[in-house]
């Protein structure tokens, strides 16, 4: 999305300029009117990129669940505002520098970041494990500093539990039984509500915080799901 808004802002900017260029060219007539009515709604259009490229890259993100990696907590055709500045505006020139950290992430956050192995992949997970403690697996409970983790939100739709071993299929290694792992500074264990049907930490592990985008605020669509996303 920010990336089409960069070429829309970039189309704005050049026929800004071409209507500034007729105008001058065309002193007279009706190509003079046209080209002053096209700088008319270039100008207007400018503003308006320059405030939507502000909000959607400092404030607030639009979000579609694009896969039931998360369900139930949220569906396939959810859409949600995501709320960009709570872990800090991050830089876009430089995804290590934040500006206006309000708090650090927490356990329990719904979280949209970039996909580490492709960052111009958008993925939603919820945060499970933070930085320097033990997570561990058995058979499908999640153990944080050998403690089990209470998950109400969680489903598990394959009565399968697969071993993490070689000899598993790698989609499936690591699913229900993985670690003991500590968490390495700066980074988080995500994973998805829909247990057994996620890519998530599990499989390409821990989620460096220069990934991180925001966290997910408010599902707005359709109307029978609208309310705050936990």
């Amino acid at each position: 999305m920010e990336i089409k808004l960069l070429y829309i802002t970039a189309a704005v900017i050049v026929l800004k300029f071409l209507s500034h260029w007729g105008v001058k060219k065309y002193p007279g007539g009706k190509l003079n009117k046209f080209f002053k009515e096209l700088r008319e709604w270039m100008n207007a259009g400018l503003w308006a990129v320059v405030i939507a490229f502000f909000v959607m890259s400092f404030i607030i993100q639009a979000f579609r669940i694009p896969s039931g990696s998360m369900e139930d907590t949220l569906r396939i055709g959810d859409h949600l505002f995501v709320k960009k500045f709570t872990y800090g505006i991050r830089n876009p020139l430089d995804w290590e520098s934040r500006f206006l950290r309000f708090r650090e992430p927490e356990r329990g956050d719904i979280i949209v970041f970039n996909y580490p192995e492709d960052t111009s992949l958008d993925y939603i997970k919820r945060l499970i494990a933070l930085p320097g403690e033990e997570i561990r697996i058995e058979d499908k409970q999640v153990f944080i500093n050998g403690e089990p983790l209470d998950e109400p939100y969680v489903v598990h739709r394959d009565p399968n539990i697969y071993p993490d071993a070689p000899y598993v299929p790698s989609h499936n290694r690591g699913r229900d039984n993985y670690g003991p792992k500590i968490i390495p500074e700066g980074k988080y264990f995500m994973m998805g509500d829909n247990r057994d049907f996620s890519s998530d930490s599990r499989n390409w592990g821990p989620l460096h915080f220069r990934y991180i985008k925001g966290e997910a605020l408010v599902r707005y669509w359709p109307p029978t799901r609208i309310g705050a996303v936990r």
